[in-house]
């Protein structure tokens, strides 16, 4: 990669800024000064320092997050509170979306990266990838349910789910707490699968996402990036 670029992506300025750093003498190249912005160097190899700090640099960052209520699937919005504002401005260089959506209402896991073959990988819709949500409902989930929910679900614009397994764990007059697993993301999905069987969600938390579970250490609206184990494990 030509060192211009480098910098650039790195957020050090535009490429006019960047020519004039480097021109400046500023940055080192594995500890010696170059001032030639065609350099080349190998990001993953090569030590790069820019007036003194060494550059960290990542092609692809991969990052969990326990998603709070109230804050939106998406990475801008002039109306709502979005999951990227939730993370450090260093990550802003590196462009980070959410992997699928959570409802703004819905908590959990959601995996935010800038890698989008793994992303189509984990969303796309022939790849069958579980999501285990765990909610509980207003009202009583019977066997019926199960049954139905392991058959398909007809929602309410007539398209009739994939097969999904539903665990009931609690119940009561006034509640049931369930385990819902699904192989789809379609639009406010586990709720209008209730929905159409007569029931409400009251709460809704997704907790896992392919092999990947969320760290229950981790506190609601609290990130941290993936292991290379969890990473090894989501990639294969």
């Amino acid at each position: 990669m030509r060192l211009d670029k480098l910098l650039a992506n790195e957020g050090y300025g535009s490429r006019k800024d960047v020519k004039k750093l480097i021109k400046k003498g500023s940055v080192q190249v594995d500890g010696e000064v170059t001032k030639d912005v065609s350099h080349h160097v190998d990001p993953n190899q090569s030590e790069v320092i820019v007036n003194g700090h060494v550059i960290d640099y990542r092609e692809f960052v991969y990052i969990m997050l326990n998603k709070p209520k109230d804050v939106i699937s998406a990475t801008e919005d002039s109306r709502h509170e979005c999951v990227t504002d939730l993370l450090d401005p260093f990550y802003d260089k590196f462009n980070l979306f959410p992997v699928g959506r959570l409802d703004k209402d819905t908590v959990g896991l959601l995996l935010l990266t800038n890698d989008g073959e793994l992303a189509h990988q984990l969303t796309s819709p022939r790849k069958k990838v579980d999501k285990i949500y765990e909610a509980t409902i207003n009202g009583v989930v019977t066997e019926e349910d199960v049954q139905a929910f392991k058959e398909g679900v007809t929602l309410d614009d007539g398209y009739i789910t994939k097969p999904a397994e539903l665990e009931v764990t609690e119940t009561t007059d006034e509640h049931s707490w369930i385990v819902v697993t699904i192989s789809e993301g379609k639009f406010h999905q586990v709720k209008r699968m209730f929905q159409a069987r007569g029931h409400e969600v009251r709460f809704l938390k997704r907790r896992q996402m392919g092999s990947l579970s969320l760290d229950e250490q981790l506190p609601i609206g609290e990130y941290r990036e993936l292991t290379e184990q969890e990473l090894d494990q989501l990639k294969t």
